[in-house]
């Protein structure tokens, strides 16, 4: 499997999505460093807040953007099945979760972790995928 990828439209994604998680890294710092040492009050905590989920917002929209524009209908394909079994993967876990909470006391997650999830199974459901089609 090639680190980069054979298509423009693949690489374009890498090229988008790499600065992207790097903002993220920065502001999930900026946002951690600040509630931890600036104990902020107010409008800013909410400013703070949200600040790191700006870039996994804009990773959401590279994706959208990949496949608009992958011209090889395989690989868009594999990326929209993986995507769906991702939601899918993520759908049951926090349904399950859930219900574990509300009626066997399960500790609470943050629904943070529903991003986390869908890439996991994602991740987990593309390479099973592929290998369906060889």
């Amino acid at each position: 499997m090639p680190c980069i990828p054979a298509t423009k439209a693949g690489r374009r994604y890498v090229y988008r999505l790499a600065p992207t998680m790097a903002i993220y890294l920065v502001f999930l710092f900026i946002a951690q460093w600040s509630f931890h040492h600036l104990h902020p009050t107010g409008f800013i905590v909410y400013v703070l807040a949200v600040l790191p989920a700006l870039p996994l917002i804009g990773s959401l929209i590279v994706v959208g953007l990949y496949i608009t524009e992958e011209s090889d209908e395989f690989e868009r394909s594999i990326l929209v099945q993986s995507m769906l079994w991702g939601f899918g993967g993520t759908l049951a876990v926090t349904t399950i979760w859930g219900f574990l909470e509300d009626f066997a006391k399960a500790p609470h997650i943050s629904t943070f972790y529903v991003y986390v999830f869908f890439w996991i199974f994602m991740g987990i459901a593309q390479p099973f995928i592929r290998m369906r089609y060889q």
